[in-house]
């Protein structure tokens, strides 16, 4: 299972704005490009779909910008990337109605192996919230800030 490229930079919008969260205010997306290293037009595309969702809102005006939609602990890296790319499955064959179209069905000695591989991975991106990931940020930010030599 690979995590495609508008998924990371969907899930390094929303860690800019659970990072920010604190300050209740919006936060334009050509800061967000510019901190996190994402494409303008690519992120607003993004941002837009996680609007749709309703992981974001957005606000116009002069001090207009983005906001998470819910707290930070709400939000997993797990429901943002299977709304971005879909399931985690590492197979077809682990996939709902695909397993019973599978030719090798019930005499299949690999399958508990990727359903074991999906829940293990599943496991990890859904126990992981942003709040989380916004303190492991802080926390390497603080790390470099101590390491400055002169």
């Amino acid at each position: 299972m690979s995590i495609s490229q508008k998924c990371q930079y969907a899930i390094r919008a929303l860690l800019e704005l659970a990072e920010r969260w604190s300050t209740q205010v919006p936060v334009r997306s050509g800061e967000i490009a510019v901190r996190q290293s994402i494409p303008q037009r690519f992120l607003e595309n993004i941002l837009n779909e996680l609007k749709a969702a309703g992981l974001v809102d957005a606000y116009r005006g002069p001090q207009g910008g983005f906001l998470l939609a819910c707290e930070p602990e709400q939000l997993t890296v797990g429901r943002v990337i299977r709304l971005v790319d879909g399931s985690l499955d590492p197979v077809r064959c682990t996939k709902g109605a695909d397993h019973r179209d599978c030719p090798l069905m019930g005499r299949c000695a690999l399958l508990p192996l990727w359903e074991e591989a999906k829940a293990a991975v599943e496991s990890v991106y859904d126990r992981a919230t942003f709040a989380d990931l916004a303190r492991r940020g802080t926390a390497l930010v603080l790390e470099q800030m101590a390491d400055y030599c002169i």
